[in-house]
Parts: C-alpha cells; structure tokens; sequence
C-alpha cells in the first residue's frame, strides 16, 4: 500500500523517505553549496551551544508543495533530528507572500547544511503545484470543471516526474501521462496515440485506431486526428467507423500550422490566427460531429496551453472537453528563502529580515 493511502486513512500524518527515496549523498553534503558546509564546520568548533530558529517564506500567492518532503529530508538526515523542533504548514495549503511555511530550531550544525536543498524542493514543488492549480482553475471557468492532464514529460528530466506528478496531484491534475508521474500518489499513468502510431501505418488514422482498440480494448477509445493536418475530415472518419465506441478526439495541431479546413473554407479567414488548435477549428469540428449524430464524442485539446489560454477559451465557450497541458506547468518562478531569525531565542537576523510566526504552522510530531 501506497503512503498516500495511509495518509488519506489518517494512519500517518506525513509521508516518509519511504516515498521519496532521498538519494544518500545528501548525508554527505554532496547537494549543499560549499559555504554552508564550511559553515557546520566552524561553527561546531566556536558555537555549538548556540539554538537557532531558521524561518522559510516566498513572495507569492500560491499553493504550498513540498512540506512532507522537507520534513523527511530533515527527519532523515539532520543529526539529532528528534532534537529539532519543527512547525509546518501542509501540502496543498494557499500561502500569501512572505509568509512563513516552516521553521526548525535547535543547532546550526545538524541540519544548518540542508537549507538551500530545502528552498529548492519547495521552489519546484510549489511552483508546479500553483501552475497547475491556475490551469485547473481556468478550465472549470465555464462553470463546469474540465479534466487537466498533465503531459510535462517531455519537458524537463526524467528524474523529476514523480516529484513533478505529485505536485500537479496537490494542485488538482489527477490524469498524468506516465506512470512514474503517479508514483507518489497514483497507480498508472494514461494516455491512448502519439503520432508515432499514426506514422507506422502510413497516416491511416483508422486502421491506427482499429489496431489500438484491439490491442487496448479495456481503454475508452480516443483517436488523435491531426497527424494528417485535417481535423474535421479524420475526426469523421473515425466516428463513422467506430460510432459509440468513439469516446473522444484529440487535436494537437502545431501553432506553426494552419489546418486544411481553412484552405476548403478561406471565406472564414481574416480576423483571427488561423494557426494552432484554434477556436475557429474546434468550433467548427464540433459542429461536424454533432452534424451526423455524434455528440458523445468528446473534444481533447492539447498543444502550447497555460491558464490564460485556457482562461480565453473557456471564456468564448470553445468545445472542448478535456485539456493537455506541458511544459507550462513546468515554469520554475516561486523561490522560497531560509533565514536565521532567531539565535538562542532572541531576534537576531540579518537587517530587513525578522522572525514572523504564523498561527497556521502546525508542531510536526
């Protein structure tokens, strides 16, 4: 049983290097900038009586990720750990700016070396988490909450999709494209064609989709139907030849492309950018569908999407049903900063920085 479970059943409160999997080197220093190493060093030898508070904060609105991984990290590599005292917020919390997520007390010297490895894993969780919740948030603008998928693996390393997957979990994407994505909260990722598949039979859309659906006949069916740069003609195609089985149609039409619906229509042309999964097309292939009775057949839209596309299309009533969205919800942009605000008790913090407790944080047991 997954930890995630566990959590969910209120049997653990967080979850543990038995997730995470932290690589061993951290005990090492080997991911900690020199300086704080040296740190450790010096101050073992003239202060090590000295308590100190270190404090965590960003300069956001967002969605807070990362605690249950911080607090492992500390709790399996500190010296001492059970000695420190530790307050925390919780994954999926809403933080306002500057306010404080985490605090640690006790010796510099047994958990000082962690705290740029600590800004970090906050920095990429939360920002991932907030980058997905403003995704989610916009496609439920229409009044009706849109599923969001989350297809960031071909955008950064390999080595971040779980972490990736569990942060687009905490900011609302529960479909996610592979199956390490879901390794920290999930089962198996989903996904139906790529293009590759569509190529090995010569752009014919429906053999590809005949093949897939008797190879996956447990999957709803969803054909992808721009390989061949005509989306209305293939989506057709498909639906005749699968009918009820159909259950969706995705469009991933490059935004370096106009679609040939646009060549056989040019009396539609000139007062918007017919390049891309537009909603001049989707409109229009909509309405195709629903034209020969197949209104079940669900639009999947992906491509270049973030919040303020989305927010736009929801906005104009595009049909779509469910949206892909990549690599921007992998922009690194909320940095978290340690700082030492208290020493044995009393302010002592380097000017412009002070100690700001906040009645939200929780005694971490």
């Amino acid at each position: 049983m997954k930890e995630i479970e566990l959590k969910m059943q209120g049997k653990i409160k967080r979850l543990t290097n038995q997730t995470f999997k932290f690589d061993e080197r951290i005990h090492e220093g080997w991911f900690s900038a020199v300086y704080f190493l040296k740190t450790r060093e010096i101050i073992q030898k003239y202060h090590a009586d000295n308590v100190i508070t270190m404090q965590f904060f960003q300069k956001e609105h967002a969605i807070l990720c990362g605690t249950d991984e911080v607090i492992a990290l500390i709790k399996t590599f500190a010296k001492n750990a059970d000695e420190l005292v530790i307050h925390s917020l919780k994954d999926g919390d809403k933080i306002k700016p500057f306010e404080t997520v985490l605090t640690i007390t006790g010796p510099y010297q047994n958990f000082g070396f962690l705290e740029g490895i600590i800004d970090g894993i906050f920095a990429r969780r939360t920002s991932v988490a907030t980058n997905v919740y403003n995704v989610v948030k916009a496609a439920r603008k229409s009044g009706v909450q849109k599923p969001v998928i989350f297809m960031g693996d071909r955008d950064d390393h390999f080595t971040q999709q779980s972490g990736d997957g569990y942060a687009a979990y905490i900011g609302g994407s529960k479909a996610q494209a592979t199956h390490a994505m879901n390794e920290w909260w999930g089962k198996k990722g989903m996904g139906t064609m790529p293009h590759a598949l569509i190529q090995l039979f010569s752009g014919d859309v429906v053999e590809a989709t005949k093949a897939y659906q008797a190879e996956f006949p447990e999957d709803e069916l969803m054909a992808l139907v721009d390989y061949n740069n005509d989306v209305i003609i293939d989506s057709l195609k498909v639906a005749r030849a699968f009918g009820d089985e159909l259950k969706g149609v995705r469009v991933d039409t490059s935004r370096t492309m106009v679609d040939q619906y646009f060549c056989r229509n040019p009396e539609v042309m000139g007062a918007f950018d017919p390049r891309g999964a537009n909603p001049v097309l989707l409109f229009a292939l909509r309405e195709a569908l629903d034209r020969e009775g197949f209104n079940h057949v669900k639009i999947v839209a992906t491509g270049g999407f973030n919040a303020k596309r989305i927010e736009s299309y929801e906005e104009q009533g595009v049909p779509i049903d469910i949206y892909g969205v990549g690599g921007s919800l992998l922009k690194i942009h909320i940095g978290f900063t340690g700082d030492n605000v208290l020493l044995n008790g009393e302010h002592e913090a380097k000017a412009g920085r002070r100690f700001r407790n906040n009645p939200r944080l929780e005694l971490v047991d």
